[in-house]
């Protein structure tokens, strides 16, 4: 048993039933796909329910016992493992609810445990409210859901178009209730429930709240019952009920009692029409095709005993309680049985058709019209129902069709009683008491009913016939479906019966039959019979002298009576000076003569509204002139009333604009607002006069609400500029003065006799101002004073009434104070919840005084710039400002509260709702204004609440829709309200904090933002904010396949909805506590990603916006979690983003079919299923790339460019940044340049010119669409491509294995070709693409490299790496497919495209390998004969590629490479780089030499060398020429490369075009840069360094041009002697600089590099037949090379090939050497390492400018040392690389840090990353040492030859003392060398000119022992290990060996 006693916490009394009605409705009133068999299952489960209607689940002692333990032993709960115990208050307020609905215990828990659940639904209410209102709402929803279901049947009068499934599955459940006695069941419950007996038993127990929630439980109740009488009536429309059905409804009605006034409650009028469908035959009439299947169910036809027993039931003479119900049934009874009769079945049923008269005297002696008027007529909820006015139409005209001899004998009696009335009336007797009234009722009857028409069915049309064939084209024979042929028999008589009544009208019937016509003219057609009959009436008795006795009923006879009381009370026209004017003349018009005067005006008003050529007909009619006599009326003294009437009349001929402008001159003229004065008038006379002293004193305003009603029309056609010209200022300013000084300001202090008349008057007069304000637009002309002559006197002019109502606005004005107070009073009394008289006044008045302040807010803007520029003297403060004024009742800021408040009445309010939020939006635009907005809505707890409650019941409200449909109107506006709210929240989130939208979502407004802790509803205390309802709203959905519905139901809301939750990710402030929030309560963004992509092709434009915010939202998630190392959530949106495999969705019961269907196609087509498209490609598959243009627009009489011009003009930026055009602008524009137009043949053309403005403005709206269309698509594939760069750079890369990473790459990067390679792809989007498809080929070159140097891939045979090479290949094919694609116009989209193109190339380039110095043992032929590696070979295939686009692809790179953008100009340089790199055919350099490119390129330089000489200065202006000068210099250099290259560079000129650069010779002064700079840096604030110093930026343009010599020389080598002359030449140009740099002292890198690539070039131009003039550079370089050889070995390097150089040049033999070196054999000092003064390290002799052969030996000494230690370093690295896996994590740390910049850096890097790192720093290290290992044996070998060459000269050719052989050859060459003339004078100097004279004996003595000393055993053997070591591995022979041996032999030599 226990398991059955478990609580259900949705409450069995609610929750089920909740969701058994949204089934019901989704499937009936929505019609949802797949809803039927859903709908079944609830109906299965609810059958129960159903059946025993309403009844509550018994008490029971055990549930009792049960409950009360829960305290103490807990209780089970639905769906919640274990029991829970319970709080002892909540288990008596259990008991309480029990005994108070009679429901058993454990459902009254249950309905608490809901209610605690719904709390925050309901701010403000306890659990136990929540538990009435859940109980109510339940039984609601059963009621509601019986109704649907009854409504869905087939039958005969109505249907819903559903599918035939649906209708049998209803009716067939239906049908079972019904034959269980369901119509019983019903009628019990209708009188058992009453809103005062449950109100009575609550109160008791204090189950009713505040007054909203007794509103809502009494609307509950009031609906319950309303369903369930509905549920009857919808029954009976479609099919009978059972005899005993039909007779437990007329024993109801029996005793149905009538409200207050007479009307029956809405309850009891369904009833009653119940059974007046039950008594209905008229489906016969229609003859439908299911007309004889009707007849065959129809148990009038077929079962006798019902027609017996229906009948004697209403024969019986025992009184109703409601005599007047009783007579309507017989009525209907007696035309049923009139009707059997003359049906074919009738005639067994004729013992009771023959009763059908008695029963109609019956139904008319009680009094049936006069009831059916007040009772049925009288119900507020009888207009709402189409089928009641159906029903009642066909009841009205049965009875005149079927009964003629009736509708006689109720004309005959009229007639006699109206003898009788003449007669008493001539004998002044009192009247007969046996008058009977029937017909006067009968018409009356009639004309209410037509004079009201909601649905527009025009019902009133079956009473004319249509007799002369109609002019009217609209009217064409459209009568009930029927052509122009014999109308009806029902239509005759009907129209014969309004035809008949009124020939011979008796005086008593006149009142009636004009209100009758009134009735029957309420319609476009009928108003214009109506017309016709009136017009007809009056013709035939024109003949008669004036008309007079014309048929009374007729225009003549109105028309001809109104002018003769205009006539006779003018002559009694009093003057306005005496004393009597208050008191009537004598001759007034009596009251029966007022009524027939009333109903008159009445019926001519209905007329003209609905017929404008009636309007125009009678207003022009020559004789009638019925404006004149009207306005001439008004000036006698008539009483109020009637002068009301009068104006009503006129304002219905103000409709059509040319009666209006004349009737604004009759007006003035006649004065009826005096605005004139005359000079000696003491007293005002007119309407102010009546106004203020009858009807004050009468205390009833009907002039004064007729008066704004005719100004209201008035305004609304056109406003009279010059009105009242010549005798006033003219204009329409007195008028707005009268109306807001007398009638608005002083509304609130005067009389009412009835109460509603106050809000009447203040919404008549309220409406005037609204339309004046709303169609004024500010003009600069209103802000300049104009002045006109008035009786020869300068006055001033009127301003526009918009103007001054502005004015009025804009300050603090009794006006504005009014309206606001009226806002308080509003608000006040909508929070009663209470009807009072004159509501639906009051809240228009309202929402007239909510829409003047938006107007006045949307103007301010323009007003007052306007105001500024014209600097006239008006005071005038913003709107917003005024607001936040101190209201004078409450004595508080709340005026803006008060407007927010009416967003808590937006369920009875809607349009309120709307203006208060489009109010608050626009002051939301106010930063200073928000804080202060924050504090006035938080200010007050209570108030806040409520303001919470509003803003969030308005954004939860479902109904709201997107479509224009007229029927939703309110739908519309409440999704208006709901967009605006939500651009409120959106604007406010920009500004700062607390701001409007942190508080409204729930955020803390007082404390930091960031401590936010969101909760979901009721957890906490926390209320429902904005951002639930948001959240919600969203959610709605996400659980079924289709997806969020309110992406499809509302797609602009959706829109907003997301941009709001982005916003909040996006903010710093908000992002952690929101992303906190949708990552762990709602898991909003999986649920949502999961439904990617939408689609909507209705609103292409929204589904792409609603996916950018979403995406961008998941942006920022991937990056956050991926920070925050929350891997699994990472992980779930990776996988949900990128997977191929489909997921095993949704596991609610719907993915059984999925895996069937699987199944079966898995079975059939092995594997093809198994892959879904990735979540990521299918989005970017719904971004549509093509966009239609709107064509040209063709025009014929505008000026296109003008057009255009124009059309630019009204462009402005709107509030999503898209740049549209003001339509509403541009349409004013163009319709005053077409009214501007003078001239007939203008005027015969304006149609052609307004269907051509109109042909522009339809243009300009598509215009506008494509625009937005394209900055979605921009924005979606932004979002999509910040999404997808996301996903690859900041989530782990290990997340993403890298084969899957580069499948997912190849597919985006292919994908993005496709779609972006299609021709009619739009150019907007195009740069997102490329910047995407750059980014993807970074990624995908990265992955290939990280893979290879993981080792994997390289040996595989599918190809490269995990992606196969043709893969490769079609990336690279389409990537130069949309290069070529791009015009010449996307040069900087190209820029991402050739970065691309690198990064491609990349792939292919070779890794570095460590040089291990093991090669020696491969064979030159292994190498020749090895297999093409896969690097050479993707190579080779890529270059194919490449050539095969020919030279199409080479024009453009080499084009963008020559000018263009400067990031374009070095990218296309570096992708030509890296072609002429890879091209071993030559074709690209042929073809850049052969087009001229690289002459342009050469002589660019020339150009740059301005620019250059600028970035020198300590502040340079941009550094972009320097980076250009770099390119261009690599590009050279990589053509120099090869001798070709090389040799055409020299022949374009480059050296030459160097040497004319002077940026060379500008060498910043490093001492004084270093101080500027510094102080530049501080001012620049540039801390990073990233601006080069000045030094540095020399550098870097010397340095490129050093190596691009450096490679020239290399490649122009033994043959071409000209390129070592051009770059001497050019040294010689720049000698002094070059000097001073080889001069230089500094230690740095920078100079180190300089002089290693100096050194390196003059080393290279001592080649063979260059004349040696370079000799004295290296005077200064020599005696530094001890100190650089310390430092740079390369320098040393190329030092001593120079001087090997040298040597060899000289002379073969070493006689003839010359000498470089001094015999000095001595090493310098210091050579401990210690610096020590330079002077200090060369040997002190007489020639010590020499550089001794002591340094030679030094440096080999060196370098042997350096050999050996670097020799250990590599074969330590080495090991490391060989044991990476076993290293310590610190040492990988160390070695990481070497490639890793910024403190901390290394410990972000994952584990893996680490050791990559690690291993390309090993490699680095190992290649350096290698390198460093081949310098030190070149110097090695060079050193030893330049020793062993001097050592032989000295030692075995120098002659030393004898003076005379100082001529010897050698000597000569030396100086023939120098005889160069620049060079003479160092000569003299002595520096260089070394006469061996000078050379003694004793000196070479020295040298031999010092050089024997130094060259000792231990070198010796040091040299040939070195050789041993490395020169034998190198496979190179080296000839340390020979030239130790040598040496050593000089050294041993004795003397001679």
């Amino acid at each position: 048993m226990a398991a059955q006693m478990a609580v259900n916490s949705g409450a069995s009394l609610w929750g089920p039933l909740k969701e058994l009605w949204e089934t019901v409705d989704g499937a009936v009133l929505r019609r949802q796909p797949e809803s039927v068999h859903l709908l079944d299952l609830q109906l299965k489960k609810h059958k129960p329910h159903f059946l025993s209607l309403f009844k509550n689940p018994p008490k029971s002692a055990e549930q009792r016992e049960k409950v009360r333990k829960a305290s103490t032993e807990g209780i089970a709960i639905q769906g919640q493992q274990g029991s829970r115990l319970l709080p002892e208050q909540l288990l008596t307020e259990a008991f309480i609810l029990s005994d108070l609905f009679d429901i058993g215990e454990l459902a009254a828990l249950e309905l608490l445990l809901a209610g605690e659940q719904q709390q925050p639904y309901f701010p403000g209410l306890t659990r136990g409210l929540v538990a009435v209102l859940l109980y109510w709402d339940g039984k609601l929803c059963m009621a509601n859901s019986l109704r649907t279901l009854i409504q869905s049947r087939q039958g005969k009068t109505f249907t819903l178009d559903l599918s035939g499934e649906l209708v049998a599955l209803t009716t067939r459940f239906t049908d079972e209730l019904m034959s269980q006695g369901l119509t019983k069941r019903i009628l019990t419950l209708v009188s058992e429930i009453s809103v005062t007996r449950e109100f009575e038993r609550l109160q008791k127990e204090r189950g009713l709240g505040n007054e909203k929630h007794r509103k809502e439980v009494a609307d509950l109740i009031k609906e319950c019952r309303q369903a369930l009488a509905d549920s009857l009536f919808s029954w009976t429309c479609q099919s009978p009920l059972s005899k005993d059905d039909t007779l437990a409804l007329i024993g109801h009605l029996e005793t149905v009692t009538a409200q207050a006034d007479g009307s029956l409650d809405s309850v009891s009028l369904a009833l009653v029409m119940a059974l007046l469908y039950c008594l209905d035959v008229s489906f016969i009439e229609q003859g439908t095709e299911d007309r004889d299947d009707l007849l065959q169910a129809l148990p009038l036809l077929t079962e006798r005993q019902y027609v017996s027993a229906v009948h004697s039931r209403l024969m019986d003479s025992q009184p109703w309680k409601l005599p007047g119900l009783q007579a309507v049934c017989r009525l209907a009874w007696a035309l049923l049985l009139r009707v059997l009769s003359q049906l074919p079945q009738g005639s067994a049923l004729v013992e009771f058709t023959e009763a059908d008269e008695a029963l109609a005297d019956q139904a008319l002696l009680g009094d049936v019209f006069l009831f059916m008027k007040e009772g049925i007529l009288g119900c507020e909820s009888f207009s709402q129902e189409e089928f009641y006015i159906r029903r009642v139409h066909s009841l009205i005209t049965d009875f005149l069709a079927l009964m003629p001899m009736k509708v006689k004998q109720l004309r005959n009696r009229a007639d006699e009683d109206a003898r009788l009335v003449h007669m008493s009336l001539q004998m002044d007797s009192e009247l007969p008491s046996s008058l009977r009234k029937d017909l006067d009722h009968l018409m009356i009857l009639i004309g209410e009913f037509y004079s009201k028409d909601p649905f527009g069915l025009e019902l009133g049309l079956e009473f004319w016939c249509p007799t002369e064939s109609l002019q009217h084209s609209s009217l064409q024979g459209s009568y009930l479906g029927m052509a122009l042929q014999r109308p009806p028999h029902k239509q005759v008589v009907l129209s014969k019966f309004v035809r008949q009544m009124g020939d011979l009208l008796p005086s008593t019937l006149y009142i009636s039959y004009l209100r009758m016509l009134k009735g029957l003219a309420n319609g476009p057609q009928c108003a214009h019979y109506c017309f016709s009959l009136l017009k007809t009436n009056g013709a035939a008795h024109s003949d008669n002298i004036q008309g007079v006795s014309g048929s009374p009923v007729s225009w003549e006879h109105f028309f001809h009576s109104l002018m003769l009381y205009h006539e006779n009370l003018r002559r009694d026209l009093p003057n306005p000076d005496s004393a009597h004017y208050r008191h009537p003349p004598l001759r007034g018009i009596t009251q029966r003569e007022m009524e027939g005067l009333t109903s008159f005006l009445q019926l001519l008003t209905t007329i003209i509204t609905w017929s404008e050529n009636a309007r125009l007909a009678l207003c022009e009619h020559p004789q009638w002139t019925p404006a004149v006599v009207m306005l001439g009326l008004l000036q006698c003294s008539v009483p109020p009333v009637l002068k009301a009437e009068l104006l009503h009349c006129l304002a219905a001929f103000g409709k059509s604009p040319e009666i209006a402008a004349s009737l604004w001159q009759s007006l003035e003229y006649t004065q009826i607002l005096q605005t004139v004065r005359a000079p000696g008038q003491r007293q005002a006379a007119g309407i102010e006069v009546e106004l203020n002293e009858i009807e004050s004193s009468c205390e009833e305003y009907p002039l004064t609400r007729s008066f704004c009603h005719l100004i209201s029309t008035l305004v609304e056609g056109s406003l009279p500029v010059n009105l009242g010209a010549g005798l006033r200022v003219p204009g329409f300013q007195p008028y707005l003065n009268f109306l807001r000084d007398s009638v608005f300001l002083p509304f609130p202090t005067r009389a009412y006799r009835r109460p509603a008349e106050k809000w009447e008057v203040a919404d008549s007069v309220l409406e005037v101002f609204h339309k004046l304000l709303r169609d004024y637009e500010p003009q600069p002309s209103d802000f300049v004073q104009e002045i006109v002559e008035l009786q020869g006197e300068q006055v001033p002019a009127h301003k526009p009434p918009g103007h001054s109502i502005m004015f009025h606005l804009l300050n603090d004005s009794p006006m504005l104070a009014l309206c606001l107070s009226l806002l308080e009073e509003g608000v006040r009394q909508l929070d009663t919840y209470a009807p009072f008289p004159g509501k639906k006044h009051l809240q228009s008045a309202v929402l007239h005084c909510l829409c003047l302040l938006d107007l006045a807010l949307q103007k301010e803007a323009v007003f007052m710039d306007l105001l500024r520029e014209s600097q006239a003297s008006l005071l005038v403060s913003p709107l917003e400002q005024l607001l936040q004024g101190v209201s004078p009742q409450t004595r508080r800021a709340d005026h803006i509260v008060n407007i927010a408040r009416y967003l808590y009445h937006s369920s009875s309010n809607p349009e309120a709702a709307f203006q208060s939020a489009k109010i608050l939006r626009r002051i939301a635009n106010y930063p200073n204004i928000q804080i202060r907005l924050v504090g006035d809505f938080t200010h007050d707890q209570a108030v806040s609440d409520k303001l919470m409650a509003g803003f969030v019941e308005c954004l939860d409200n479902e109904d709201a829709e997107e479509d224009v449909d007229s029927q939703k109107k309110v739908a519309r506006i409440r999704h208006e309200t709901q967009i605006h709210i939500l651009n409120l929240l959106i604007t406010s989130l920009e500004l700062k904090a607390p701001n409007l939208a942190l508080y409204l979502l729930g955020y803390e407004v007082k404390k930091p933002v960031s401590s936010t802790n969101l909760q979901d509803p009721g957890v906490l205390g926390c209320p429902r904010s904005c951002l639930h309802a948001i959240l919600s709203r969203l959610q709605r959905g996400t659980e079924k396949r289709s997806g969020p519905a309110l992406t499809q139901q509302a797609p602009h809301l959706a829109e907003l909805c997301y941009q709001v939750i982005y916003q909040l990710c996006a903010c710093p402030d908000t992002s952690g506590p929101t992303m906190r929030y949708l990552r762990t309560s709602q898991d909003f963004l999986f649920s949502h990603l999961q439904h990617l992509p939408f689609i909507l092709p209705s609103n292409q434009i929204a589904a792409l916006s609603q996916m950018s915010w979403l995406m961008k939202t998941a942006a920022i998630e991937l990056r956050v979690t991926s920070l925050n190392r929350q891997r699994s959530h990472t992980q779930r949106l990776v996988s949900l983003l990128l997977d191929d495999q489909p997921h095993a969705q949704h596991a609610d019961g719907e993915s059984g079919m999925e895996d069937e269907t699987r199944s079966v196609s898995g079975f059939l087509h092995f594997d093809t299923v198994s892959k879904v498209r990735r979540k990521l490609l299918s989005v970017l598959d719904a971004i549509e790339f093509s966009q239609d243009m709107p064509e040209l627009l063709q025009l014929d009489f505008f000026e296109r460019t003008q057009i255009e011009q124009v059309i630019s003009n009204c462009e402005h930026v709107n509030e999503q940044g898209h740049t549209v055009c003001n339509v509403k602008l541009l349409h004013r524009v163009l319709v005053a340049e077409v009214n501007a137009l003078q001239g007939m043949a203008a005027i015969g053309q304006r149609p052609l010119l307004m269907e051509e403005v109109n042909s522009i403005l339809q243009q300009v709206v598509e215009r506008n669409r494509v625009r937005r269309s394209l900055s979605a698509k921009r924005h979606a594939l932004q979002s999509w491509r910040s999404l997808v760069e996301t996903l690859l750079t900041a989530c782990p890369a290990d997340l993403i294995p890298a084969d899957e990473r580069q499948l997912i790459i190849r597919d985006l990067l292919l994908d993005l070709h496709d779609k972006v390679s299609d021709h009619d792809a739009a150019g907007e989007l195009m740069p997102i693409v490329a910047g995407a498809v750059f980014t993807l080929t970074a990624h995908l070159s990265q992955s290939v490299l990280s893979e290879q140097q993981q080792g994997v891939g390289l040996e595989a045979s599918s190809g490269f790496a995990s992606i196969a090479n043709s893969a490769l290949h079609l990336i690279l094919r389409k990537l130069l497919d949309f290069i070529l694609s791009t015009g010449g116009g996307y040069q900087r989209l190209r820029a991402h495209l050739y970065g691309s193109l690198l990064y491609y190339l990349q792939i292919a380039q070779k890794p570095e390998e460590p040089d291990t110095l093991q090669t020696a043992g491969k064979a030159m032929w292994e190498r020749l004969t090895a297999p093409e590696d896969g690097f050479s070979k993707l190579q080779r295939e890529n270059l194919a590629i490449i050539e095969s686009y020919g030279k199409a692809l080479m024009e453009v790179v080499c084009r963008d490479a020559c000018d263009g953008h400067e990031i374009s100009r070095m990218l296309a340089m570096a992708v030509l780089d890296r072609i002429l790199s890879i091209d071993r055919q030559n074709q690209w350099l042929l073809y850049i030499c052969n087009s001229g490119y690289l002459r342009s390129l050469v002589e660019s330089l020339r150009q740059d060398d301005v620019a250059l000489q600028s970035l020198l200065t300590p502040q340079p202006p941009l550094l972009k020429p320097l980076y250009i000068f770099e390119s261009k210099m690599a590009l050279l250099t990589r053509v120099a490369k090869t001798g070709q290259g090389a040799v055409e560079l020299l022949r374009c000129g480059l050296v030459a075009q160097l040497m004319e650069c002077q940026v060379f010779d500008m060498v910043p002064d490093s001492d004084l840069l270093k101080s500027i700079f510094l102080v530049s840096l501080v001012v620049m604030r540039d801390p990073s360094g990233f601006i080069p110093s000045p030094m540095d930026r020399y550098r870097q343009i010397l340095l490129p041009t050093l190596r691009l010599f450096q490679v020239i020389l290399t490649s122009t080598s033994i043959n071409h002697q000209q390129g070592a002359a051009q770059v001497l030449q050019w040294l010689i140009v720049h000698a002094d600089t070059i000097q001073s740099l080889l001069r230089c002292q500094e230690l740095s890198m920078g100079a180190l590099q300089e002089l290693s690539l100096l050194t390196g070039i003059i080393s290279k131009t001592a080649l063979p037949g260059t004349k040696m003039s370079s000799h004295p550079e290296l005077k200064a370089q020599s005696s530094f090379n001890v100190t650089s050889a310390l430092c740079e070995p390369r320098v040393c390097a190329n030092i001593m090939e120079y001087c090997q150089a040298l040597l060899l040049q000289s002379s073969a033999q070493a006689q003839f050497s010359i000498c470089l070196f001094s015999p000095s054999g001595s090493e310098p000092a210091g050579r401990d390492g210690a610096r020590t003064d330079l002077s200090s390290t060369v040997p002190s002799m007489a020639y010590s400018r020499v550089p001794s052969l002591g340094l030679v030996l030094y440096l080999l000494k060196n370098s042997a040392a350096d050999f050996f230690r670097f020799h250990q370093s590599h074969r330590q690295s080495l090991g490391k690389l060989q044991s990476l896996d076993q290293l310590p994590p610190e040492e990988l740390k160390e070695l990481c840090q070497g490639l890793v910049s910024g403190p901390g850096a290394v410990e972000k890097i994952s584990s893996v990353q680490r050791s990559l790192l690690a291993k390309r720093r090993l490699v680095q290290l190992i290649n350096n040492r290698a390198k460093l290992l081949a310098l030190c044996s070149y110097v090695i070998e060079t050193c030893l030859f330049v020793l062993w060459r001097h050592l032989e000269y000295y030692l075995l050719h120098c002659i030393p003392t004898d003076p005379k052989d100082s001529l010897l050859p050698g000597s000569t060459l030396y100086r023939s060398r120098l005889a160069d003339d620049s060079f003479s004078g160092l000569q003299a100097s002595g520096g260089r000119g070394l006469s061996l004279s000078r050379v003694s004996q004793q000196d070479l003595d020295l040298l031999k022992s010092d050089m024997a000393a130094g060259f000792g055993e231990a070198l010796q053997r040091k040299l040939l290990e070195v050789e041993g070591l490395y020169s034998q591995v190198r496979s190179r022979y080296t000839f340390i060996q020979a030239l130790v041996r040598r040496i050593r032999g000089l050294l041993r030599q004795p003397k001679s």
